[in-house]
């Protein structure tokens, strides 16, 4: 086994972590903190705002980021782990005939189990305790990954407007606070 085809294997994993993660710390983050460290002149914060006024380029954005992540690792890991597992199935004798599909088959349970766990789940848990803070710190890269990108994001973004205005219900974000939510907000 290639130990740096593995290296490249996790490497692509947490990168699909950050963008999961810094997908959902941005859009769970509290504007009225970010307003308030915006107003302290953190540019990370300022830019976060920026993001959060345009919904679905930002979710665009990180879409490309993580489907081109998600595609990378399944061609990489299908192609260059899966012949290296089939030849050492290969010298188990009761192995060997079927070494190919269970090399292919083991493979994608580890891959698709670490990219849940690691590029997934834990980044946007963490993501859901420190949403401003990381919301800070990836609102920056989101911003030049949405510029360097901007032809499929302005498709994925128009596409998504014109579907959205193809469904009979509003897309127009909620605005009003609810008496339920600030006596939850005093509570905290």
């Amino acid at each position: 086994m290639n130990w740096g085809e593995v290296s490249v294997l996790v490497g692509l994993i947490v990168l699909n972590g950050l963008f999961a993660g810094s997908e959902l710390a941005l859009v769970s983050a509290r504007k009225a903190r970010l307003k308030n460290r915006a107003g302290q002149g953190h540019r990370g914060a300022q830019m976060a705002l920026r993001l959060l006024e345009n919904p679905t380029q930002l979710l665009s954005t990180v879409q490309i980021g993580i489907t081109l992540v998600s595609i990378l690792t399944g061609v990489y890991s299908g192609k260059a782990l899966a012949d290296d597992l089939a030849r050492v199935f290969a010298g188990l004798s009761w192995l060997g005939e079927f070494a190919e599909e269970t090399a292919l088959t083991l493979l994608v349970i580890v891959v698709t189990y670490l990219s849940l766990i690691v590029g997934e789940l834990v980044p946007k848990r963490v993501a859901l305790a420190h949403a401003e803070t990381i919301a800070e710190y990836v609102a920056i890269t989101m911003h030049w990954i949405a510029r360097v990108a901007w032809p499929l994001v302005w498709l994925l973004k128009v596409s998504t407007e014109a579907a959205t205005r193809l469904m009979p219900v509003s897309s127009a974000p909620q605005t009003s606070v609810t008496e339920d939510e600030i006596r939850t907000l005093v509570a905290e």
